[in-house]
Protein backbone atom coordinates (compact mmCIF):
# COMPACT_ATOMS: atom_id res chain seq x y z
CA UNK A 1 0.00 0.00 0.00
CA UNK A 2 1.43 3.54 -1.46
CA UNK A 3 1.75 6.49 1.47
CA UNK A 4 -1.36 8.33 2.62
CA UNK A 5 -0.97 11.61 0.91
CA UNK A 6 -3.98 15.16 1.42
CA UNK A 7 -7.05 14.48 -0.25
CA UNK A 8 -7.39 17.21 -3.10
CA UNK A 9 -10.36 18.66 -1.94
CA UNK A 10 -8.48 19.59 1.66
CA UNK A 11 -5.35 20.50 -0.22
CA UNK A 12 -7.63 23.33 -2.46
CA UNK A 13 -9.41 24.43 0.76
CA UNK A 14 -5.69 24.85 1.82
CA UNK A 15 -4.53 27.08 -0.82
CA UNK A 16 -7.97 28.99 -1.14
CA UNK A 17 -7.18 30.12 2.25
CA UNK A 18 -4.00 31.15 1.28
CA UNK A 19 -3.49 34.98 0.43
CA UNK A 20 -0.37 35.11 -1.40
CA UNK A 21 -1.31 32.07 -3.66
CA UNK A 22 -4.59 33.81 -4.06
CA UNK A 23 -3.38 36.65 -4.85
CA UNK A 24 -0.81 35.32 -7.49
CA UNK A 25 -3.26 32.92 -8.67
CA UNK A 26 -5.76 35.72 -9.39
CA UNK A 27 -2.75 38.15 -11.06
CA UNK A 28 -1.87 34.75 -13.34
CA UNK A 29 -5.40 34.53 -14.48
CA UNK A 30 -5.62 38.34 -15.58
CA UNK A 31 -2.16 38.19 -17.38
CA UNK A 32 -3.29 34.75 -19.48
CA UNK A 33 -6.96 36.36 -19.70
CA UNK A 34 -5.08 39.27 -21.82
CA UNK A 35 -2.41 36.99 -23.97
CA UNK A 36 -5.65 34.76 -24.70
CA UNK A 37 -7.75 37.95 -25.41
CA UNK A 38 -5.03 40.02 -27.05
CA UNK A 39 -6.44 39.41 -30.92
CA UNK A 40 -9.71 41.31 -29.40
CA UNK A 41 -8.11 43.88 -26.93
CA UNK A 42 -5.56 45.02 -28.76
CA UNK A 43 -6.34 48.27 -30.33
CA UNK A 44 -3.60 47.83 -33.49
CA UNK A 45 -1.81 45.59 -35.13
CA UNK A 46 1.60 45.35 -32.51
CA UNK A 47 4.05 44.65 -35.66
CA UNK A 48 2.99 47.35 -38.21
CA UNK A 49 5.07 50.92 -38.46
CA UNK A 50 3.70 54.64 -38.56
CA UNK A 51 6.64 56.41 -38.49
CA UNK A 52 4.58 59.50 -37.88
CA UNK A 53 3.03 58.29 -35.02
CA UNK A 54 6.40 57.75 -33.42
CA UNK A 55 7.27 58.27 -29.34
CA UNK A 56 3.81 59.40 -28.98
CA UNK A 57 3.80 60.02 -25.13
CA UNK A 58 0.73 57.89 -23.41
CA UNK A 59 -2.58 59.47 -23.80
CA UNK A 60 -6.28 58.86 -25.00
CA UNK A 61 -4.91 57.70 -28.80
CA UNK A 62 -2.09 55.38 -27.22
CA UNK A 63 -2.84 54.47 -23.83
CA UNK A 64 0.47 53.53 -23.41
CA UNK A 65 2.22 55.52 -25.80
CA UNK A 66 4.17 54.26 -29.35
CA UNK A 67 7.70 53.47 -29.63
CA UNK A 68 9.98 54.84 -31.98
CA UNK A 69 8.44 53.02 -35.16
CA UNK A 70 4.99 54.25 -34.36
CA UNK A 71 3.71 50.95 -32.67
CA UNK A 72 1.19 50.71 -30.33
CA UNK A 73 3.56 49.71 -26.72
CA UNK A 74 -0.30 48.14 -25.84
CA UNK A 75 -1.19 46.15 -28.43
CA UNK A 76 2.55 44.78 -28.40
CA UNK A 77 2.67 44.24 -24.38
CA UNK A 78 -0.39 42.04 -24.82
CA UNK A 79 0.61 40.18 -27.88
CA UNK A 80 4.38 39.66 -25.57
CA UNK A 81 2.20 38.27 -22.73
CA UNK A 82 1.31 35.17 -25.22
CA UNK A 83 5.09 34.89 -26.22
CA UNK A 84 6.40 34.99 -22.70
CA UNK A 85 3.74 32.91 -21.27
CA UNK A 86 4.62 30.45 -24.08
CA UNK A 87 8.35 30.48 -23.40
CA UNK A 88 8.14 30.19 -19.85
CA UNK A 89 5.31 26.89 -20.31
CA UNK A 90 7.44 25.12 -22.61
CA UNK A 91 10.31 25.77 -21.21
CA UNK A 92 9.57 24.59 -17.97
CA UNK A 93 7.94 21.46 -19.77
CA UNK A 94 11.14 20.43 -21.45
CA UNK A 95 12.85 21.31 -18.16
CA UNK A 96 10.72 18.63 -16.23
CA UNK A 97 10.27 16.42 -19.14
CA UNK A 98 13.93 15.14 -19.14
CA UNK A 99 15.32 16.16 -15.48
CA UNK A 100 12.16 13.81 -13.83
CA UNK A 101 13.02 10.44 -15.79
CA UNK A 102 16.94 11.09 -15.35
CA UNK A 103 16.16 11.52 -11.41
CA UNK A 104 13.99 8.70 -11.31
CA UNK A 105 16.47 6.32 -12.47
CA UNK A 106 19.49 7.56 -10.99
CA UNK A 107 17.53 7.50 -7.68
CA UNK A 108 15.69 4.31 -7.70
CA UNK A 109 18.67 2.22 -9.36
CA UNK A 110 21.85 3.98 -7.71
CA UNK A 111 25.30 2.39 -8.25
CA UNK A 112 26.94 3.43 -11.74
CA UNK A 113 23.60 4.47 -13.31
CA UNK A 114 23.27 7.13 -10.69
CA UNK A 115 27.01 8.12 -10.92
CA UNK A 116 27.33 8.42 -14.90
CA UNK A 117 23.59 10.41 -14.59
CA UNK A 118 24.41 13.10 -12.05
CA UNK A 119 28.45 13.63 -12.75
CA UNK A 120 26.66 14.95 -16.76
CA UNK A 121 24.15 16.80 -14.47
CA UNK A 122 26.88 18.14 -12.07
CA UNK A 123 29.13 19.52 -15.87
CA UNK A 124 25.91 21.46 -16.39
CA UNK A 125 25.54 22.56 -12.90
CA UNK A 126 29.00 24.00 -13.41
CA UNK A 127 27.52 26.53 -15.54
CA UNK A 128 25.47 29.40 -14.24
CA UNK A 129 21.81 28.48 -15.80
CA UNK A 130 21.69 32.30 -17.71
CA UNK A 131 25.23 31.01 -19.37
CA UNK A 132 24.47 27.64 -20.02
CA UNK A 133 21.06 29.10 -22.21
CA UNK A 134 23.06 31.55 -23.40
CA UNK A 135 25.77 29.51 -24.72
CA UNK A 136 23.38 26.70 -25.90
CA UNK A 137 20.95 29.44 -28.37
CA UNK A 138 24.41 30.75 -29.39
CA UNK A 139 25.11 27.47 -30.65
CA UNK A 140 21.33 26.60 -32.06
CA UNK A 141 21.20 30.20 -33.40
CA UNK A 142 18.66 33.24 -32.23
CA UNK A 143 15.11 32.54 -32.31
CA UNK A 144 12.34 31.79 -30.38
CA UNK A 145 12.05 28.27 -30.73
CA UNK A 146 15.66 27.28 -29.74
CA UNK A 147 15.01 29.89 -26.92
CA UNK A 148 12.85 27.60 -25.49
CA UNK A 149 14.81 24.68 -26.09
CA UNK A 150 18.06 26.47 -24.45
CA UNK A 151 15.99 27.94 -21.38
CA UNK A 152 14.90 24.23 -20.77
CA UNK A 153 18.10 22.33 -21.02
CA UNK A 154 19.72 24.76 -18.85
CA UNK A 155 17.22 23.76 -16.31
CA UNK A 156 17.07 20.36 -16.32
CA UNK A 157 19.86 19.73 -13.71
CA UNK A 158 17.48 21.34 -11.06
CA UNK A 159 14.92 18.99 -11.74
CA UNK A 160 17.07 15.56 -11.66
CA UNK A 161 18.32 16.35 -9.02
CA UNK A 162 15.62 17.69 -6.68
CA UNK A 163 13.57 14.29 -7.97
CA UNK A 164 16.60 12.11 -7.34
CA UNK A 165 16.71 13.07 -3.24
CA UNK A 166 13.24 12.62 -3.13
CA UNK A 167 13.64 8.82 -4.90
CA UNK A 168 16.16 8.20 -2.67
CA UNK A 169 14.42 8.77 0.67
CA UNK A 170 11.26 7.18 -0.78
CA UNK A 171 12.69 3.80 -1.99
CA UNK A 172 13.72 2.88 1.33
CA UNK A 173 9.90 2.81 2.80
CA UNK A 174 8.12 -0.20 3.57
CA UNK A 175 5.30 -0.16 1.25
CA UNK A 176 8.12 0.09 -2.04
CA UNK A 177 10.08 -3.06 -0.52
CA UNK A 178 6.54 -4.88 -0.17
CA UNK A 179 5.70 -4.08 -3.79
CA UNK A 180 9.15 -5.80 -4.70
CA UNK A 181 8.21 -8.58 -2.57
CA UNK A 182 4.89 -9.01 -4.21
CA UNK A 183 6.81 -9.10 -7.58
CA UNK A 184 5.88 -5.18 -8.62
CA UNK A 185 8.52 -4.67 -11.79
CA UNK A 186 10.71 -1.40 -11.86
CA UNK A 187 8.46 0.32 -14.46
CA UNK A 188 5.27 -0.16 -11.80
CA UNK A 189 7.43 0.71 -8.66
CA UNK A 190 9.07 3.71 -10.36
CA UNK A 191 5.29 5.23 -11.61
CA UNK A 192 2.75 4.04 -8.58
CA UNK A 193 5.13 4.67 -5.64
CA UNK A 194 7.91 6.65 -6.19
CA UNK A 195 6.54 9.62 -9.08
CA UNK A 196 3.57 10.09 -6.54
CA UNK A 197 5.98 11.02 -3.36
CA UNK A 198 7.54 13.45 -5.87
CA UNK A 199 4.78 15.55 -7.49
CA UNK A 200 4.10 17.74 -5.32
CA UNK A 201 7.64 18.82 -5.01
CA UNK A 202 8.04 18.75 -8.59
CA UNK A 203 4.63 20.97 -8.89
CA UNK A 204 5.99 23.56 -6.81
CA UNK A 205 9.51 23.82 -8.16
CA UNK A 206 7.90 23.72 -11.84
CA UNK A 207 5.30 26.62 -10.70
CA UNK A 208 8.24 28.97 -9.41
CA UNK A 209 10.65 27.66 -12.36
CA UNK A 210 8.07 29.71 -14.39
CA UNK A 211 9.59 33.08 -13.21
CA UNK A 212 12.73 32.15 -13.88
CA UNK A 213 12.07 30.79 -17.31
CA UNK A 214 10.45 33.91 -18.50
CA UNK A 215 12.79 35.73 -16.78
CA UNK A 216 15.74 34.47 -18.36
CA UNK A 217 13.68 33.96 -21.39
CA UNK A 218 13.54 38.19 -21.41
CA UNK A 219 17.19 38.73 -20.42
CA UNK A 220 18.17 36.48 -24.16
CA UNK A 221 15.81 38.25 -25.90
CA UNK A 222 17.54 41.28 -24.49
CA UNK A 223 20.78 40.59 -25.77
CA UNK A 224 19.62 40.17 -28.89
CA UNK A 225 19.59 36.14 -28.58
CA UNK A 226 15.94 35.41 -28.31
CA UNK A 227 12.81 36.79 -30.42
CA UNK A 228 13.62 38.28 -33.66
CA UNK A 229 12.55 41.58 -34.32
CA UNK A 230 9.44 42.65 -34.83
CA UNK A 231 7.88 39.89 -32.58
CA UNK A 232 6.52 42.11 -29.56
CA UNK A 233 8.53 40.10 -27.15
CA UNK A 234 9.18 41.70 -23.54
CA UNK A 235 13.08 41.50 -23.10
CA UNK A 236 13.20 42.25 -26.99
CA UNK A 237 11.25 45.24 -26.33
CA UNK A 238 13.20 46.57 -23.45
CA UNK A 239 16.06 46.51 -25.56
CA UNK A 240 14.46 48.26 -27.86
CA UNK A 241 13.35 50.97 -25.62
CA UNK A 242 17.10 51.48 -23.98
CA UNK A 243 18.22 54.40 -26.07
CA UNK A 244 15.08 56.36 -25.91
CA UNK A 245 14.57 56.46 -21.45
CA UNK A 246 14.73 59.76 -21.35
CA UNK A 247 12.54 61.12 -23.83
CA UNK A 248 10.11 58.01 -24.24
CA UNK A 249 10.54 56.36 -20.97
CA UNK A 250 6.84 54.38 -21.50
CA UNK A 251 8.39 51.90 -24.24
CA UNK A 252 11.07 50.12 -21.80
CA UNK A 253 8.56 50.65 -18.90
CA UNK A 254 5.54 48.96 -19.39
CA UNK A 255 6.86 45.92 -20.53
CA UNK A 256 9.32 45.72 -17.79
CA UNK A 257 6.27 46.08 -15.56
CA UNK A 258 4.45 43.08 -17.32
CA UNK A 259 7.74 40.83 -16.66
CA UNK A 260 7.68 42.41 -12.95
CA UNK A 261 4.00 41.45 -12.66
CA UNK A 262 4.42 37.63 -14.65
CA UNK A 263 7.31 36.68 -12.08
CA UNK A 264 5.88 37.86 -8.99
CA UNK A 265 2.17 36.02 -9.57
CA UNK A 266 4.54 32.60 -10.61
CA UNK A 267 6.66 32.90 -7.24
CA UNK A 268 3.50 34.10 -5.21
CA UNK A 269 1.51 31.07 -6.22
CA UNK A 270 4.39 28.72 -5.94
CA UNK A 271 5.27 29.87 -2.87
CA UNK A 272 1.10 29.27 -1.61
CA UNK A 273 1.82 25.67 -3.19
CA UNK A 274 4.95 25.15 -0.99
CA UNK A 275 2.77 25.95 2.20
CA UNK A 276 -0.23 23.84 0.99
CA UNK A 277 1.45 20.41 -0.33
CA UNK A 278 4.19 20.72 2.51
CA UNK A 279 3.49 18.40 4.93
CA UNK A 280 5.74 20.04 7.83
CA UNK A 281 4.38 22.69 7.65
CA UNK A 282 0.89 22.22 8.33
CA UNK A 283 -2.10 23.00 7.44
Amino acid sequence: MGPRRPGRAGALRRLARHPGAVLGLSLLGVLAGLALGAPWLAPRDPIRTSPRDALQAPATRFVLGSDQFGRDVLSRVLYGARLSLTVGLVSVSIAVGLGMPIGLLAGYYGGRVDLVLMRGMDVLLAFPGILLALAIVAVLRPGLGNLMIAVGLAAVPTYARLVRGSVLAAREHLYVEAARAVGCRDLGILGRYLLPNVLATLVVTATLGLGTAVLSAAALSFLGLGSQPPEPEWGRMLSEGRDYLREAWWISTFPGAAIMATVLAMNLLGDGLRDVLDPRLGA
